[in-house]
């Protein structure tokens, strides 16, 4: 029997799935795998900060890492799995300049020797799931039988690829334009999972709705959103009962705000900052009146120096409850 672990995620966004956006997200979905930004090796291994730091609350939690070192790979990879992740991804997907520069991310999808040997060495040191999240497909490299190519070489070592529907321009378009721009492409990823039965085939972008997230469902193992569930988090409230089949009662906004509180508070001794926290939040009252209030309150006072858990008592009240 296949694992629950991917049937849906949220998926690693730089700059917005923080620790706070996954604590912040857990309030809402007790089933679903989320994931880190992506993490690159050099940051974990040379860097100042404590970049796998994690709550026990997220899990399960997945730490997508980037580069294309099999042996930084791996030694991340044995580091993130002492820490307590539940799985390791390694981004195949990610068009950005930066990343190009540092060799990794979606231009990995044009050496997919190398991609194998980065798994195969993380999967030598590690007990937890290895998987692969990229596109269908690079620049001209777009044709079907280039991605089969691509899966065939790396599936000895894993058998679990999230795909994102749309091929990546690496030169040209920037990493907004690349979720965007190019065209989705589902069917390819369903032929993908007819063609490989046995592999667990998860799929990604463009996708908005819990409807649709079912409908995907009747195609292939797993549906990963990001956008939509940074930008509409209500929608997480419906996948425990609607997509895992679990009998978790549905929360609301305010019980979710409610609920954060003791974790705003632990943070703040600790030396966090109120807005860090409360930007993953602001989109959680779209479509009720007065959010655009409880928004405008925040972005103008949990920045400021000592701001506390009173700001977010009074950007509550701007709301109907």
């Amino acid at each position: 029997m296949r694992s629950n672990l991917n049937r849906f995620s949220v998926a690693p966004m730089l700059d917005l799935t923080d620790k706070h956006c996954r604590y912040f997200h857990r309030i809402l979905t007790k089933e679903t795998l989320l994931y880190t930004e992506m993490v690159t090796t050099g940051a974990i291994l040379l860097g100042k900060g404590d970049y796998l730091a994690f709550n026990d609350i997220e899990k399960p939690v997945s730490l997508q890492l980037g580069g294309s070192d099999p042996d930084a790979l791996a030694k991340c990879a044995k580091l993130a799995e002492e820490r307590g992740y539940n799985e390791i991804n390694l981004n195949v997907g990610c068009p950005s300049d930066r990343v190009q520069n540092g060799m990794f991310g979606a231009c990995l999808m044009g050496n997919a020797q190398l991609v194998a040997k980065c798994i195969e060495k993380m999967r030598e040191k590690v007990n937890i799931p290895v998987t692969v999240k990229t596109r269908i497909g690079i620049d001209d490299q777009d044709s079907y039988p280039f991605l089969c190519q691509f899966i065939e070489t790396v599936m000895p070592y894993t058998d679990t690829f999230i795909i994102h529907a749309r091929k990546a321009w690496l030169s040209g378009l920037s990493p907004k334009e690349n979720r965007e721009v190019p065209p989705l492409d589902y069917q390819r990823v369903y032929q993908l999972k007819r063609d490989y039965p046995n592999l667990t085939i998860a799929i990604n972008g463009g996708i908005k709705t819990v409807a649709e997230i079912k409908d995907h469902l009747l195609h292939v193992d797993g549906v990963m959103v990001g956008r939509e569930a940074y930008q509409n988090p209500l929608l997480l409230t419906e996948i425990d009962q609607q997509i895992f089949h679990v009998d978790n009662p549905i929360i609301d906004a305010f019980t979710a705000i409610k609920t954060l509180y003791p974790y705003i508070e632990d943070q703040l001794t600790k030396g966090a900052q109120l807005n860090h926290i409360m930007r993953h939040t602001l989109s959680l009252f779209n479509g009720q009146k007065g959010a655009k209030q409880w928004r405008r309150y925040l972005s103008e006072n949990a920045h400021k120096k000592g701001a506390g858990i009173e700001v977010v008592d009074k950007a509550l009240t701007f709301l109907n409850q």
